[in-house]
């Protein structure tokens, strides 16, 4: 029966080390955490919550600058468009006077600004100034004829 005690008060001995072990583990976790504090599962739930909100902040913000780069470029591709529009209605009202006798195509000039066509500069006579004005007119691309040409009468 000795035998038999002393394997219980053994048994008792390790059960209640462990115990104890565990007793003075939780006290000891208890200690690092101050009253109030988050849980280090909370503290990782907060910071997984604030990288979303960045990530999402950040992918608006890209869609938006997109968005803006994508409408400047067609502005500029509309503006330069406008641009060759209006170049190609000079050469053209330009070439229409150098192939008419009765105008100067290197006295004239010709200001072309959305469609809107300026004619400035000497012309023998005011019948020269209307042709002048109808040539221009003629041109396709052209929506107004500003017509300042100054007949000489000579």
């Amino acid at each position: 029966m000795n035998i038999d005690y002393m394997e219980k008060q053994a048994m008792w001995k390790r059960g209640g080390a462990v115990a104890l072990a565990v007793v003075l583990a939780a006290g000891l976790a208890a200690c690092d955490k101050k009253p109030g504090e988050p849980t280090a599962g909370q503290k990782l739930d907060t910071a997984v919550a604030k990288t979303e909100v960045a990530a999402d902040e950040a992918k608006q913000k890209m869609e938006a600058a997109a968005k803006d780069a994508g409408q400047a470029a067609q502005s500029a591709a509309s503006n330069a468009a406008v641009a060759l529009d209006d170049t190609a209605i000079t050469t053209k009202v330009k070439a229409a006077f150098a192939a008419d006798p009765n105008l100067s195509a290197v006295l004239i000039s010709v200001d072309t600004k959305d469609g809107v066509v300026t004619l400035s500069g000497p012309v023998k006579t005011a019948d020269d100034s209307a042709h002048a004005a109808r040539l221009t007119q003629a041109v396709e691309g052209v929506k107004s004829v500003v017509n300042s040409l100054k007949p000489s009468n000579g």
